[in-house]
């Protein structure tokens, strides 16, 4: 038996004895336990957990713990949370109008196109700066806050306080990215964490490479990215290859070692040549083709969310940030959602007799104002189909909008990734002031809204699209619902009736006294 099938074995054995997948709400490891959140205790069997070759004991804290052994518990975890993942339950799927079922559809079908190699991966470098967003937008709107009270002159005591607190976490922000791509890609989150490190610890200026002397931070989230991704295959190498003897001692001084030199003698002059280029490239592009990269970009934006190619440009709005002080691509790129909403509003006035989608439309409506557009591009336009290339449309209006300003040397950019809509407004920056870039950012929404509206209103709807959907769905449910009612009031009476004709009972034949089968 391999070592992989040994692991797993040992974690199949154990997982039934704890109550099975149903029955784990968490699961960790430290050095020599399995850690496990037990939704209830009483489903454990004890004895024979404790009777398991691999099982050294049995310990009882805020968590259950079982004591597997250095190196043992680092190999066994992974297997145990993948047999956990895979006897998870699957939500279940609800859709009753047509449009919602059609929108699941497309959803579910661009979600099955969208399992490719190179896609996969692009998701899983968005689970690796997702989870950083809410600090980016907490420390975000505390750096715009301070900025206003330095412009405004007001409490000078407290803004060198708030510019420490707004700055920590970008300062760090490359351990953060170390530890979630080691955890993402299967490795030990602390170790990915401490390689990464390496990348902003200021002793690093004392190195040279390549002729030029390394500065703190250089190579950024890309190297961080890069630095942990080798970590963790240098200590799933080790981990086949080393003794489970030696294994708690060897194998982490080998991943931060190994990796450590190759990230400082590599990683960080190769990633923060590439983290240069981004920035410059950003910046020339706009300042020599702001409206006309502003309108692509705007206009691709939706179709590629539905490709999922969206997810690569996350860890470029990062790299952005973290040189900049702000992305200047996130709020061209936002304009796509008020293209959306224009449209929305178009397909409500478009549609006065269908009672369905206009209630749908009015429910998603807030949620697309602050720029949350799944709903009503799954649930309206996307379903649709022209409603979605007029939203389109809408959105690269808006983006061009913004992009002519950049052009002409007023920069609009956000602080943070994640919030669109009017939720960016208390993330924005600039290199102008701040009424300024909050007025250029304002009217790109605004244009979008009204190119959306009037692309979807004049061009969105064929004749058939709106013979097929303008219809009053409520008044047809109304009249089924009263014609089954009818039917079954005419059922009840038919019955009342035959019941008081029915014939006087016969004397039982030799068959009905026989026994009903069973």
């Amino acid at each position: 038996m391999s070592t992989d099938d040994k692991n797993r074995a040992i974690a199949a054995a154990i997982l039934p004895l704890v109550g099975g997948p149903e029955n784990i709400g968490s699961v960790a490891h430290c050095m020599t336990r399995l850690r496990l959140g037990l939704r209830d205790r009483s489903l454990v069997q004890d004895e024979a957990l404790k009777a398991l070759p691999s099982v050294m004991g049995v310990v009882e804290d805020d968590t259950y713990q079982i004591v597997l052994g250095p190196g043992t518990v680092a190999r066994v975890t992974p297997e145990f949370e993948a047999l956990v993942a895979e006897a998870a339950p699957q939500p279940p799927q609800h859709g009753a109008a047509e449009l919602a079922d059609r929108g699941a559809a497309i959803k579910a079908a661009q979600k099955a196109k969208n399992a490719t190699p190179f896609k996969l991966l692009l998701r899983r470098i968005a689970n690796i700066f997702v989870p950083l967003i809410p600090a980016l937008i907490g420390c975000g709107i505390i750096a715009g806050l301070n900025g206003l009270l330095i412009n405004l002159g007001v409490l000078p005591g407290v803004t060198p306080a708030l510019a420490a607190i707004a700055s920590g976490f970008m300062a760090l922000i490359a351990v953060f990215v170390g530890y979630n791509t080691a955890k993402e890609f299967g490795g030990t989150p602390i170790l990915g964490g401490a390689v990464a490190s390496v990348i902003v610890f200021a002793g690093v200026a004392k190195i040279e490479v390549f002729g030029q002397t390394l500065s703190p931070g250089q190579g950024g989230v890309l190297g961080a990215l890069g630095a942990a991704v080798l970590a963790v295959y240098v200590e799933k190498w080790c981990r086949r290859w080393v003794p489970e003897a030696l294994d708690v001692l060897v194998t982490p001084t080998l991943t931060v070692l190994v990796s450590g030199l190759v990230t400082v003698f590599g990683l960080m002059y190769a990633a923060g040549a590439v983290s240069q280029a981004i920035g410059d490239f950003a910046d020339w592009l706009l300042a020599h083709a702001g409206a006309g990269a502003g309108f692509v970009l705007g206009g691709l934006f939706l179709p590629l969310v539905m490709l999922g190619l969206h997810q690569a440009l996350i860890p470029i709005h990062t790299t952005l940030i973290e040189q900049q002080g702000y992305t200047v691509l996130l709020p061209i790129l936002a304009m796509a959602g008020a293209g959306q909403v224009g449209a929305a509003m178009a397909v409500y006035l478009r549609l006065p007799r269908n009672g369905s989608i206009r209630r749908t439309i009015r429910s998603a409506l807030p949620a697309g104002l602050l720029g949350v557009g799944e709903p009503l591009i799954y649930g309206v336009s996307l379903p649709l189909g022209r409603p979605f290339v007029t939203a389109c449309v809408g959105g690269a209006f808006g983006g061009g909008f913004v992009g002519l300003f950049n052009m002409l040397g007023d920069k609009v950019g956000s602080t943070a990734i994640g919030p669109s809509g009017w939720a960016l407004f208390p993330l924005l920056d600039g290199d102008k002031g701040l009424g300024e870039t909050v007025a250029i950012y304002a009217g790109g929404l605004l244009v979008g809204y009204l190119a959306g509206f009037v692309a979807t209103y004049f061009f969105g709807f064929s004749k058939e699209l709106l013979e097929e959907f303008d219809v009053n769905t409520e008044a047809e449910a109304e009249a089924e619902a009263e014609a089954e009612a009818e039917a079954e009031k005419d059922g009840a009476e038919k019955e009342k009736d035959g019941a008081g004709k029915a014939e006087p009972p016969t004397a039982p034949t030799d068959d009905d006294r026989l026994p009903t089968p069973a």
